[in-house]
């Protein structure tokens, strides 16, 4: 039987080896819990079939079994015994989505702003998820040498049936914190993810104690959420987070949601950067090796409005941002203009609100921000 029987400091050391922040192991154990907060299963069936998981269909899938694949990993691995789950920063130096800005500019979430230089020097888009699998499986290479005995695993970063969070309490790299981000006392929240699922049976010398809850009283982030999507400590109702609103969300944005999402046009740092833990991290160094795409920070409206397919595709192929796609961003562009109160976006609405046969969702999105900017001017 394969044993994982590294140290807590020996594991850190091999990750960070490989440009990460922090790394625990999670020995997933059979057991269940007569509360379904305790248990992540559960909790995540019924927060499902409370609508909450929105138009997120991958969070829905199930084995033969009938059994959520995210509900347990053993439900989709049935080989695993153990979970090795890192941590990356991507706290880069920046200015802050809540900081005073020119209401003629957008916010793209500062996870998205990494570059990379290709071989002409050019800063080009890079995506976390590229960048931190290769990482995970040198670090698999790296566990497979030093271990000696074979032992299976695979790696994951966003993609796996995982429930990260709890994987990650467990491994003693943080508490899921009221806004259901897994926060660290040093790192803060802005940071990664990314976990190899393994055959190993860890020993108890092994075992992280799971990182205890440090939020306290502090309900910041519940406080300053836009959208009200965090309903209570430690749970969110997705379907009105601006992040799966502007990311995930396919069609039109609720009518309801359009204003409070304000100039977010790619995800949301708000519930994040209000956080007292995430102030404190802003002056830690740490592994981020990623540079930033500086016009990615604070991006004129204006210019993401110009952008054809083809500049799209030039500006964001492997970018988080291709994500949403040119459309959804252009969606979200036009809800930004709608709230900016800048009636010198109202020659591009109304072009866009006339053109409906090319994108129906586009122009109704236009007709709205037209009303809104008219009635801003009339108050």
């Amino acid at each position: 039987m394969p044993i994982f029987d590294l140290s807590p400091d020996e594991l850190t050391c091999l990750a960070t080896a490989e440009d990460f922040d922090l790394a625990g192991i999670a020995a997933l154990e059979e057991q269940g819990s007569d509360s379904a907060e305790d248990d992540p299963g559960r909790y995540l069936e019924q927060w499902i079939a409370a609508g909450h998981a929105g138009e997120m269909e991958y969070l829905k899938r199930r084995n033969e079994q009938g059994e959520l694949l995210r509900s347990q990993v053993r439900a989709a691995i049935p080989w695993a015994r153990s979970v090795i789950v890192c941590a990356a920063s991507y706290n880069a130096p920046g200015p802050l989505s809540i900081d005073p800005a020119p209401s003629t500019v957008g916010w793209i979430a500062r996870y998205a702003w990494a570059g990379k230089q290709d071989a002409t020097g050019e800063l080009r888009p890079a995506d976390y998820h590229d960048t931190l699998l290769a990482r995970l499986r040198s670090l698999e290479t790296v566990l497979h040498n030093r271990i000696g005995e074979a032992f299976e695993s695979r790696s994951y970063v966003d993609t796996g049936p995982l429930i990260e969070r709890d994987l990650a309490r467990q491994a003693g790299i943080g508490w899921t914190a009221k806004n259901t981000c897994t926060l660290n006392q040093q790192l803060g929240s802005m940071f990664f993810l990314g976990c190899i699922v393994t055959s190993l049976h860890v020993a108890p010398a092994s075992r992280p104690t799971p990182a205890a809850d440090r939020c306290g009283t502090c309900r910041r982030c519940i406080e300053a959420c836009p959208t009200d999507a965090l309903i209570a400590p430690g749970q969110m109702d997705a379907s009105r987070c601006i992040a799966y609103l502007t990311i995930e969300k396919r069609g039109p944005i609720p009518a309801e949601l359009r204003a409070p999402i304000g100039r977010q046009v790619f995800g949301c740092d708000i519930c994040q950067e209000v956080c007292p833990w995430n102030v404190k991290s802003r002056t830690r160094k740490t592994a981020v090796a990623d540079l930033t795409r500086p016009e990615l920070i604070n991006p004129a409206l204006e210019w993401l409005a110009s952008l054809t397919p083809e500049e799209f595709n030039h500006q964001f192929r492997g970018s988080p941002v291709r994500h949403t796609k040119r459309s959804g961003l252009l969606r979200n562009v036009v809800i930004a203009m709608g709230n900016s109160g800048d009636r010198d976006f109202l020659p591009q609405l109304e072009a866009w609100a006339a053109a409906e046969a090319d994108d129906p969702v586009l122009a109704e999105a236009a007709g709205w921000a037209i009303e809104r900017l008219i009635e801003s001017q009339q108050r």
